[in-house]
C-alpha cells in the first residue's frame, strides 16, 4: 500500500570543514575527511527505497550553503514532510538547528528533534546546565574558551579527565589522547584542540566503567545496548574514538563492540531507563534519540551525552536496538515518518 504524501529526505552535503577529524596527528591525508558524512550519503539511497515502499513519492535534496536554492527546490516539490537528517551546512554544525527551524517557517513538517532540542544538545555547556537543573547527574565539568588555559591552583576537577569539543558530535576530535591523568596532559590536549579546531573544549570528569547507549523511539525505551572494550590494550583509555566508529582497520573499531541487550541487574536497569527519560525530556527532544550513560565503579549511572537525530544507519546502535525491540529498519523509518505526518494533524486542528 502507497500512500499519497509526499516525503523529501534532506542531507548535508558532505565536504571537509577540519583538516583533521581524528583527534590526534596523522600522516596519511587520506584519513582527513568526515567519514561520518560520507558513510551516511551511502545510506540515502537505501533510506529512499525503504520509504518507496509507502509512499507514492519521494526525493532527496543535498543542503548546502546556498540555502536560497534549497527553500525554492523545498517549496517547488511541495513535500507533506520532511525526513531530517541535515547535520551540518558545509561542515558547519553550528548550523544544523537553523536548517531544523528554516523548516519551521516554511510550515513544513520534519522528522526528528526540534531546533531548541538540537542547539542545546550541540553546545555540550548548556546540554550541563540544562540536566543539571532537572537534577539528572552528569560528570563535573568546565568549560574553556579558545586559548584559556586553566589556573592550576583553582583547577577543581578529579583526574582522570577527558576533553571533548563542545559544539561537535560523532565524537569528532576524539583519540585515546582525549583522556588525561595529570595537569601538564591536560594543558598538552587543550593546546592541541585549540590548535587544531579553533573551538571551545569542555573538560569533564572521567567516569571509569560500563558505557550504555539508550535508545528512545517516541515514548518507549529499547533494549539498552552496551559498548564493550574486551580485547582493547590496556594502555587505551575504554573510550568511542572517532576511529572507534568510523575507521574499521583501526584498533579502537575492531574492540568496541556493541552487546544489545546487555546484561543488567534489573534495579540499574530501571535507574538507567529513567534517567535517560529524564535527559530526553528535559531536553525537549522528541521522535528519537539517544542517551548516552556511564557506569562508575559502584553502578552509580550518569549521562554523558544526548543525541538528538542519532545516525540511524542499518548498522548502528539505534537500528541494533530497534531490531532488540522487534523492530525491522523499515518499520522504523516508516514510523519516524508518521510521527512527523502527525504533526500536520495535530497543526491543523489546533488552527482550527
Amino acid at each position: 500500500m502507497n500512500f499519497e504524501q509526499k516525503i523529501l529526505i534532506c542531507y548535508n552535503e558532505p565536504t571537509r570543514y577540519y583538516d583533521n577529524y581524528l583527534g590526534k596527528n596523522i600522516s596519511d591525508s587520506k584519513d582527513n575527511v568526515d567519514l561520518s558524512e560520507r558513510e551516511f550519503l551511502k545510506q540515502i539511497a537505501l533510506i529512499k527505497k525503504s520509504l518507496s515502499k509507502k509512499y507514492m513519492s519521494v526525493e532527496t535534496l543535498a543542503v548546502n550553503s546556498d540555502i536560497k536554492s534549497a527553500i525554492k527546490k523545498i517549496l517547488n516539490y511541495s513535500p507533506d514532510a520532511i525526513f531530517n537528517f541535515v547535520e551540518s551546512v558545509e561542515g558547519n554544525t553550528n548550523l544544523e538547528s537553523y536548517i531544523a527551524g528554516l523548516f519551521d517557517i516554511l510550515g513544513i513538517p520534519y522528522t526528528g528533534n526540534g531546533a531548541i532540542a538540537l542547539g542545546n544538545c550541540l553546545i555540550k555547556s548548556r546540554t550541563k546546565q540544562i540536566l543539571q537543573s532537572h537534577g539528572i547527574r552528569t560528570p563535573k565539568h568546565l568549560i574553556t574558551e579558545v586559548n584559556e588555559i586553566p589556573d592550576k591552583d583553582k583547577f577543581s576537577l578529579r583526574f582522570p579527565v577527558i576533553l571533548k569539543l563542545a559544539r561537535e558530535d560523532a565524537s569528532i576530535g576524539i583519540s585515546e589522547f582525549s583522556v588525561v591523568l595529570n595537569f601538564d596532559a591536560l594543558l598538552e590536549r587543550l593546546n592541541y584542540l585549540y590548535t587544531s579546531f579553533n573551538q571551545e573544549v569542555l573538560i569533564e570528569e572521567y567516569i571509569e566503567g560500563r558505557e550504555l547507549n539508550v535508545a528512545i523511539l517516541g515514548d518507549k525505551v529499547l533494549p539498552i545496548s552496551e559498548i564493550r572494550f574486551d580485547g582493547l590494550p590496556d594502555d587505551l583509555p575504554k573510550i568511542v574514538t572517532y576511529e572507534a566508529k568510523w575507521s574499521p582497520e583501526s584498533t579502537y573499531f575492531k574492540h568496541t563492540t556493541p552487546k544489545c541487550p546487555t546484561d543488567l541487574d534489573e534495579n540499574i536497569r530501571l535507574k538507567v531507563e529513567k534517567m535517560a527519560r529524564e535527559a530526553f525530556e528535559a531536553l525537549e527532544c522528541r521522535d528519537y534519540a539517544r542517551v548516552d550513560i556511564r557506569l562508575n565503579q559502584r553502578n552509580v549511572p550518569y549521562v554523558i551525552e544526548v543525541n538528538p537525530n542519532p545516525d540511524i544507519s542499518p548498522d548502528t546502535g539505534f537500528i541494533r536496538a530497534a531490531a532488540a525491540a522487534g523492530i525491522s529498519y523499515d518499520q522504523l523509518l516508516y514510523t519516524l515518518s508518521k510521527f512527523a505526518l502527525k504533526r500536520i494533524a495535530y497543526d491543523t486542528q489546533a488552527a482550527s
